[in-house]
C-alpha cells in the first residue's frame, strides 16, 4: 500500500507548533518510515506536492493571501488539522482584534499604507472545514505522537477535555487559587499540558483553550469574591485562546 502523504503548512505564527513536531527527533524518524513527506518547509525544502492524506495547519489567518492559501490546501487534503492556538483559536496575534486595525497597523509599519491584512484575525475553521484540533502553546509532544500514531492506522484519536485541575491533582500540586490567591485559569481550561506552570508556581494562562465544562460566570464571580478584580480576569482571558467562543464571549459582555 502507498504511504499517506503528509503536509505542514505555516499561516500567521511563531512556528514553534512546528518545532514541537521537530522535537519528537527520534519518534519522528520512526514515523517517515509510514508516511511520505509531501511538504513541510521547517525540515526540508523538498516539495512533492499535492495532494495530502493529512495537512497539517499552524498559525492564524491574517491576511487575504492567507485565505486563499488554505480554501486551496483544504481542496487539496483529505484530513486537514488544526495546530496548536493559533490555529485554533487566533492566537496571540488576534489579540488585535480586540482593538481596530487602523490603529494597530501605525504602531507595528513605518508603512502602514502597504500592509495587507483582514480586519480579524481569525482561526483556520472561520474559513475552511477543519477534520481536527489539536490544541496548545505550543501542542503537546506527547498529543502529537498520539495523533500520529492513530491517523497512520485511520483512527481518530482521543484526547482529554477535562479541566488543568484534574492534572493538577494527579501531580500532587496544592491549589494555587485556594490555598494563595494566585489568578489561575486551570479549572477553566483544558487539559494537555500536564499542568506545567501551575507545578513550577505560576497560574494558568489558558494555553489549551477552554474546558469541556466552562462556567466562566460562576469562577470569574469566585474569583472576585476572592480579592481578583475584573481586568485581571479580562488579561487572562486575552491570551492565546482569546478569540474561543467562550473566552471571547466573556470579555465582550464584561470588559
Amino acid at each position: 500500500m502507498a504511504k499517506p502523504r503528509l503536509g505542514v503548512f505555516k499561516f500567521s505564527s511563531c512556528d514553534g507548533c512546528q518545532l514541537s513536531i521537530l522535537d519528537a527527533e527520534e519518534e519522528l524518524l520512526a514515523l517517515l518510515d509510514k508516511v511520505e513527506l509531501g511538504d513541510f518547509l521547517e525540515a526540508s525544502s523538498a516539495s512533492a506536492g499535492a495532494p495530502y492524506d493529512v495537512a497539517l495547519v499552524e498559525g492564524s489567518i491574517s491576511t487575504p493571501e492567507e485565505v486563499e492559501r488554505i480554501v486551496r490546501i483544504r481542496k487539496e487534503t483529505k484530513m486537514l488539522v488544526a495546530l496548536g492556538a493559533c490555529a485554533t483559536a487566533g492566537g496571540l496575534q488576534a489579540l488585535r482584534n480586540w482593538s481596530r486595525l487602523g490603529l494597530v497597523e501605525p504602531a507595528v509599519y513605518p508603512e502602514p499604507e502597504v500592509a495587507r491584512a483582514l480586519e480579524k484575525v481569525l482561526p483556520a475553521s472561520d474559513f475552511v472545514a477543519v477534520d481536527f484540533e489539536l490544541r496548545g502553546c505550543p501542542v503537546s509532544k506527547a498529543q502529537l505522537l498520539q495523533f500520529f500514531a492513530s491517523a497512520v492506522k485511520g483512527a481518530k484519536p482521543r484526547f482529554p477535555t477535562s479541566a488543568v485541575c484534574f492534572e493538577c491533582k494527579r501531580a500532587g500540586n496544592v491549589c494555587l487559587v485556594v490555598a494563595g490567591g494566585t489568578p489561575c485559569l486551570g479549572p477553566v481550561t483544558a487539559s494537555g499540558c500536564g499542568a506545567l506552570c501551575p507545578s513550577l508556581g505560576r497560574g494558568c494562562y489558558g494555553c489549551f483553550g477552554p474546558s469541556d465544562d466552562v462556567n466562566l460566570d460562576s469562577y470569574a464571580s469566585w474569583l472576585t469574591a476572592h480579592g481578583v478584580d475584573r481586568q485581571t480576569i479580562e488579561l487572562l482571558l486575552k491570551g492565546a485562546n482569546s478569540q474561543s467562543p467562550e473566552f471571547r464571549k466573556w470579555v465582550e459582555k464584561n470588559g
